[in-house]
């Protein structure tokens, strides 16, 4: 699995119009944050920093109980961490999600949510939580549909309201059980 380096380091790609993460070795990520996406501070070269190790090892700890092979888990989290740190503000796009009566829901970073629509629901990965809404990533490999035209990418982040998500850690966490008898 993929180990974070403070050798590794975050640009600009003009040409591919895309936030990059170069490894070292010769291999480079490609993010799935454009320049529309991105945060002025994000043009330029920036070190892959201790905050950045931190959420990599908390989201890749999470991610590591989903049903993905270990490319893919990698390749989520470092969607992840590109998100959590380079993502522009957005306001909440809640309105592509059902609301939910009890309106209970405080996530945690690195939590799985629910998010449900009328076409489908889907898992989501907690990135950074607001007050009232929290920015999301999608852990689904097949794309999450939001209205019939618009739809959400693996990693794609969006920004939802709380009163729109419900945690469910417990579908992916299986703790072991002793049975006694």
């Amino acid at each position: 699995m993929l180990k974070p380096s403070d050798k590794w380091t975050w640009y600009y790609d003009d040409s591919e119009q895309h936030l990059m993460l170069d490894l070292g070795n010769d291999m480079v990520f490609k993010t799935n944050l454009s320049r529309k996406l991105i945060v002025e501070c994000a043009i330029g070269i920036n070190e892959f920093s201790v905050d950045d190790a931190s959420a990599f090892q908390t989201y890749k700890e999470q991610i590591s109980h989903l049903n993905l092979s270990e490319p893919r888990q990698a390749e989520l989290a470092l969607y992840c961490v590109a998100a959590k740190r380079f993502h522009k503000p957005v306001q909440p796009k809640s309105w592509f999600f059902d609301s939910l009566s009890d309106g209970s829901c405080v996530p945690e970073e690195g939590d799985f949510v629910k998010l449900a629509n009328g076409h489908g629901e889907g898992a989501f990965i907690v990135l950074e939580v607001g007050d009232s809404a929290s920015l999301c990533a999608s852990i689904k490999l097949d794309e999450f549909n939001l209205n019939g035209h618009k739809s959400l990418q693996f990693g794609q982040a969006i920004k939802v309201m709380h009163d729109r998500m419900s945690v469910i850690n417990h579908h992916f966490l299986v703790q072991p059980m002793a049975l006694v008898g």
